[in-house]
């Protein structure tokens, strides 16, 4: 196992009509800034119950954030803090939403053009931050645990990742009530999502990490085994409790403590995001088959044992049982409804390998994956192999 400092200093209040607990845990005296997207917590009743909770509080909105939060709709939200004088952020949503709260806590205090914070991936320190929390409305990403934040840029066709130690979410509340209204695209988003997540930390090599090796293929399991239940029509409480706190774990940062990881799928993945506005999970479905193809000489054992391990693959040579183990994980995501390839999405996609490879050559990332030696030019033909 390699060397390793965690900390996580956010707090989990988890179950069922837990939202109402909320107003007790942000300082009375704080100036809020709520923030939410398209409006959908004002018919599932999240949003009347978050303005319950904090009836005694001074509380702003801003509401519109869109789905692969955009710098151009944060930028006005950064406005509204700097006039109101806001002194605490409340995201009320899913990760685009948080993502989108997490930017801004950085660059309310940020000196200097805010897009530098993505451009030259400024990290964010314990107290450069204003402080915040989190309702979650959609499980997926994660971020209601984490530190980290992807935003995209429309004008320049970017989706660009930072963070820091100072963008913990304070208090993150997940009551898994909010899944009763979900859209089932979504909630196949979501497990997609927190899925990909798992393997972008797991799917490296062998380094002698039992415990974290178990976790990662635990997390998987369940998301395989309760997927079918959070898919069906009837609301199930158990399972959509089990599904919100599978993406949380999933990259909370306690299975990649000790191991390598790779992250080249969400890599690539953030420029089909940027290119086509296709949904974030579903890019890293498109990705992630190739990916681990075109590397399966370096991937294999850790293949096989995933094969093995949570698919019960248990004939053929390491190789085979590599190769059936990316075969039932696609099939997998075709359960779920979700498309494994590029063109099944535009008819646009021609060129979009040599864009990738441009895109990278531009920000020298001329070496990805655990071993950081995937190239521009291997991201392209790994691209080219998602067509």
């Amino acid at each position: 196992m390699l060397n390793f400092k965690y900390k996580n200093p956010t707090k989990i209040i988890f179950g069922k009509g837990e939202i109402a607990s909320l107003g007790k845990e942000i300082p009375s005296d704080a100036k809020i800034l709520l923030l939410y997207g398209g409006g959908s917590i004002k018919k599932n009743g999240v949003y009347q119950q978050v303005k319950d909770t904090l009836v005694n509080h001074e509380v702003e909105e801003f509401g519109g954030i869109p789905a692969n939060p955009e710098y151009e709709v944060l930028m006005e939200a950064l406005q509204v803090i700097k006039e109101k004088n806001i002194t605490y952020l409340l995201a009320v949503g899913g990760g685009s939403v948080i993502d989108g709260t997490k930017y801004l806590a950085a660059a309310a205090k940020y000196n200097g053009e805010p897009w530098d914070i993505l451009r030259k991936s400024v990290r964010t320190m314990e107290g450069q931050a204003l402080p915040f929390s989190t309702v979650l409305t959609l499980p997926a990403t994660g971020s209601e645990m984490n530190s980290g934040y992807v935003i995209s840029r429309r004008a320049t066709q970017e989706k660009l990742s930072s963070g820091g130690p100072g963008l913990f979410p304070q208090v993150s509340v997940l009551d898994p009530e909010v899944i009763r209204s979900i859209p089932k695209n979504q909630i196949a988003n979501g497990i997609t999502d927190a899925y990909t997540h798992v393997m972008e930390q797991y799917m490296t090599y062998p380094i002698g990490a039992t415990l974290q090796d178990r976790f990662a293929e635990s997390i998987l399991q369940s998301l395989q085994e309760i997927a079918p239940k959070v898919m069906q029509e009837e609301f199930d409480y158990t399972a959509a409790g089990d599904f919100m706190w599978s993406c949380t774990m999933a990259l909370n940062g306690l299975i990649q403590q000790g191991v390598p990881s790779d992250w080249a799928v969400h890599a690539m993945g953030h420029e089909l995001t940027a290119y086509y506005g296709i949904d974030h999970a579903r890019t890293l479905a498109i990705i992630a088959p190739s990916h681990y193809r075109y590397n399966l000489e370096s991937k294999k054992e850790k293949l096989a044992q995933y094969g093995e391990r949570v698919w019960n693959i248990t004939e053929g040579t390491t190789e085979e049982k590599a190769l059936k183990a990316i075969e039932k994980m696609e099939q997998f995501f075709h359960s779920l409804g979700i498309l494994t390839k590029l063109s099944e999405y535009t008819e646009a996609y021609n060129g979009t390998a040599e864009k990738v490879e441009s895109a990278f050559i531009s920000r020298n990332l001329n070496g990805i994956g655990e071993h950081k030696k995937l190239t521009p030019s291997d991201a392209k033909k790994i691209v080219e192999m998602s067509y």
